[in-house]
């Protein structure tokens, strides 16, 4: 018995190790720094030890502008991506004939580059003196004024994000609400349809229950994956967010490592605890939520 034990942690081993020095020695190392006034990292020198980081960090106004973009984009993005992928599932899965070919077809913009999709984007949305784009060119259609959705205001910009972001990591939660509503019982929505059960009835008391932990699995995970977004916008706006006013908090914390005001990396530290705590703190709410609602 002995012997199978050690076997087992034998096993582990390997995993332990990338855990603990690829993930917990650098999320200690980032928080010792967020605590060292004035650390410069060419030297390995510091001038004293306090909250004075954490301070600049949140009386920054461009890491207040970076909060209030990530939490507007958490707040539309994760609701309306996994709505509209329930949707796309529950389609996909009432088709007998070129299912799987649909499937393929929705998945196709999860394995496409996000630059890539970004210029397409840019392409549809972006106003140019050579080149209305196509959503203007659609709104001038219905004799609405054009609207310079890339370099514009914020509202527009914003949308352009949005729409962005969604389109990006639906085709994975399609695949995986697909999947989950496949391996639900087909004897339960018999028994159903025996007793003369609507359709709604039957989706809001068998198959939402049934799928409930993978909606959940995608709650967690699209607050988490939104809270980290940078890639998107800068496939749209460019490197300088700060000047597109479309930065996000992990946006924020590269500028202040690599960016223009780079080479601050307490500050970034600072920024980065800032954002593991908030995306700790509604996990940790979704989690009590989960035990009313999520059905296993």
């Amino acid at each position: 018995m002995t012997h199978n034990k050690y076997k087992g942690w034998l096993y582990l081993l390997p995993a332990l190790v990338f855990i603990i020095l690829f993930l917990i020695y650098p999320l200690i190392d980032v928080f010792v720094y967020s605590f060292e006034e004035g650390y410069n990292s060419a030297s390995q020198t510091y001038f004293g030890v306090g909250w004075y980081n954490y301070l600049y960090v949140l009386h920054d106004p461009y890491f207040l502008q970076a909060v209030r973009n990530t939490f507007i984009l958490v707040a539309i993005t994760v609701p309306l991506s996994t709505g509209f992928a329930l949707l796309i599932s529950l389609c996909l899965n009432s088709i007998t004939r070129l299912k799987e070919w649909f499937q393929t077809v929705y998945f196709l913009p999860y394995v496409t580059n996000t630059l890539a999709v970004g210029l397409v984007f840019m392409v549809l949305f972006k106003k140019t003196a050579y080149s209305e784009g196509l959503m203007n060119l659609l709104l001038n259609a219905v004799g609405l004024s054009s609207v310079d959705f890339i370099s514009g205001p914020y509202w527009a910009k914003m949308l352009v994000l949005c729409i962005y972001t969604v389109w990006i990591v639906l085709p994975f939660k399609v695949l995986i609400l697909t999947s989950a509503l496949a391996s639900v019982n087909q004897d339960y929505y018999n028994a159903a349809k025996v007793d003369g059960t609507s359709s709604w009835r039957i989706f809001t008391k068998i198959t939402l229950p049934m799928i409930s932990p993978m909606i959940f699995y995608l709650v967690i995970t699209g607050f988490i994956g939104a809270f980290k977004a940078y890639n998107d916008a800068v496939a749209l706006f460019g490197v300088d967010l700060n000047a597109a006013g479309m930065n996000t908090i992990v946006g924020y914390v590269y500028d202040m490592l690599y960016g223009n005001g780079g080479g601050y990396p307490s500050y970034a530290s600072a920024a980065a605890i800032i954002l593991f705590a908030i995306v700790l703190s509604i996990t940790c709410i979704n989690l009590l939520v989960s035990k009313k609602h999520v059905h296993y």
